[in-house]
């Protein structure tokens, strides 16, 4: 498979899942989100299955899509991956409500 193609397919994931995100955040507030734990282990999950598919892009793709934050994109991953029981609430839901849906706007233009 080319880069073109894998591009295409992870680009595709990338965007189902951001896309996913986006949906199921609507209208919910952070006391919402803490409280509801296989919503939150939801978006944590996604957030990993972002970022490992940007991780899978050519650095063609990434050059040509330089306003995309990808390292960002990984960073979020190390960190819920590494400190699962540790991961900031609010910088989460901050990321959900903000950048998720920012990213997919990037993406979608």
């Amino acid at each position: 498979m080319d880069n073109v193609k894998n591009d295409s397919y992870y680009i595709q994931k990338v965007r189902k899942d951001l896309e996913f995100m986006v949906i199921h955040m609507r209208g919910v507030e952070i006391e919402e989100l803490n409280a509801n734990e296989v919503l939150l282990d939801s978006m944590l999950f996604r957030m990993i299955q972002v970022s490992e598919n940007a991780k899978k892009l050519s650095e063609e793709y990434k050059t040509l899509h330089c306003d995309i934050p990808w390292s960002a994109l990984g960073g979020l991953r190390n960190r819920i991956v590494h400190d699962y029981g540790n991961v900031d609430l609010n910088i989460v839901y901050e990321t959900l409500k903000n950048d998720i849906p920012e990213v997919l706007r990037m993406l979608v233009e």
